[in-house]
């Protein structure tokens, strides 16, 4: 494994970090019972015991390959817990994670104090920058993974998930219309070359978003806003599910073959459409102002048609969220401050679901858009590939996805607040949407 990440902290700071990021996995599992570990519902999600041990299992390979004298705890625990790494050896087929009762949840939750007591001993003693870059590595991966948990335990559990949601902030003004941004050459990616900005502080960033390169962006005009769960519901009146004029060929053939009439965890009772969510089962009209969510790239493109417009690609994405000109660049749409409750709805919001359009003004642009960090993952048209440039800096992490997947911006309700970035390149298959997917739609101007 290779690893050149560059990391700003010291010792004290990123042992810290590991606790706090390691509690909080335990944190999100903690309303479980023994029984909802081990259920996997679908091929895309895998069981709660196996996130609490693969995110172990990842600092258990830095202790393989940095820890004088270390001994592996189980070759069962390595089959198990690997994921898609071919470089560690064998593992279980992903749809497969559900089919085992061993290792017990007891026993895996034994691994991870056990690795976790190694590591903070190991990191006591370690003063190797590369060491600290591949454990940072580890807690960006370790909250990527608590990101999935929520969706894992939405899919397992839905409604009956006990989890202590903050009550949702009010929309506090009406955000509507689309923002007409100025084009021109723009950089695109982590960090700019920029003298004197907030961009030239070292911080973390995966490999998939460098290098930093210009791009020509054409004018273009932006939603300010989210599509709305009420914006969507016309769509599917007006028959959009039923029309295959609005879609691509294979978005098309989706619909009918996996029989597609809404978006996933929409359902439809007398006649009525309901949304299910850690909340319960709820009418789609108390939700009317909220980020419609768990949409594919497929249903975004199509709505967009159907509307007259199209999906931002993910430069004109970055130059809405970040640029305040095209020559003056900020670390988030708001400002060059880290992001906070006040900002956005991420995880640390503690809402478990998606907010009012026009909650959180304080993370308006200049341009006007508003909740473009947090709530949803926002679909972009651009298509899943490096950088011109691009150098891995870990095997297997983000270089080997990159074909037949579509970009997705701006983190969710279920992000850290520490993982996000206006950079960050997420990536999906372009008919999933069991994950936390909305959009905002674009337009030539």
């Amino acid at each position: 494994m290779v690893s050149t990440l560059s990391v700003s902290t010291d010792k004290k700071a990123l042992i810290d970090l590991y606790r706090g990021v390691r509690a909080r996995t335990m944190e999100i599992v903690a309303p479980l019972e023994i029984e909802d570990y081990v259920i996997q519902t679908a091929d895309f999600m895998s069981p709660p015991r196996w996130h609490i041990g693969h995110t172990s299992w990842f600092f258990e390979t830095v202790l393989q390959a940095h820890k004088p004298g270390y001994r592996v705890y189980s070759e069962d625990f390595l089959y198990y817990f690997n994921s898609y790494y071919e470089g560690f050896g064998s593992r279980i087929e992903r749809p497969k994670r559900g089919t085992k009762s061993r290792p017990t949840v007891k026993a895996t939750v034994v691994y991870r104090y056990h690795i976790d007591e190694q590591m903070l001993s190991f990191m006591e003693g370690a003063d190797d920058p590369a060491i600290s870059s591949l454990v940072r590595l580890g807690l960006e991966h370790e909250m990527q993974h608590q990101e999935l948990l929520v969706y894992d335990i939405k899919h397992l559990l839905c409604d009956q998930f006990e989890v202590k949601q903050k009550p949702k902030p009010q929309s506090q003004s009406k955000v509507a219309g689309m923002a007409e941004i100025e084009g021109g050459l723009i950089w695109l990616g982590n960090p700019t070359p920029a003298e004197g900005s907030a961009w030239n502080t070292e911080g973390f960033a995966f490999d998939n978003e460098k290098p930093a390169h210009e791009v020509f962006v054409r004018d273009f005009a932006i939603d300010k806003a989210p599509v709305s769960n009420r914006d969507f519901l016309n769509f599917i009146q007006d028959g959009g599910y039923k029309n295959f004029r609005w879609w691509f060929s294979e978005g098309w053939e989706a619909v009918n073959r996996e029989h597609w009439r809404a978006p996933l965890y929409w359902e439809i009772h007398d006649g009525q459409w309901l949304i299910r969510d850690f909340d319960g089962l709820r009418p789609v009209s108390e939700r009317f102002d909220e980020p419609v969510c768990h949409v594919s790239f497929y249903e975004a493109s199509a709505y967009a048609k159907w509307l007259g417009k199209r999906l931002p690609t993910e430069a004109e994405w970055e130059e809405a969220a970040c640029y305040k000109t095209t020559a003056v660049k900020q670390l988030f749409p708001w400002g060059d401050s880290l992001p906070s409750t006040e900002h956005a709805n991420l995880f640390e919001n503690g809402l478990w679901s998606t907010a009012p359009i026009g909650a959180f003004p304080a993370g308006t642009n200049v341009h006007g858009c508003q909740q473009m960090i947090g709530d949803v993952w926002e679909w972009t048209t651009s298509d899943y590939t490096p950088y011109p440039g691009f150098k891995s800096e870990f095997d297997e992490y983000n270089d080997k996805w990159f074909v037949n997947q579509k970009v997705l911006r701006g983190g969710s309700f279920a992000t850290p607040q520490l993982h996000i970035r206006s950079t960050y390149r997420n990536f999906f298959h372009a008919h999933e949407r069991w994950m936390t997917s909305g959009f905002r739609c674009a337009n030539d101007v």
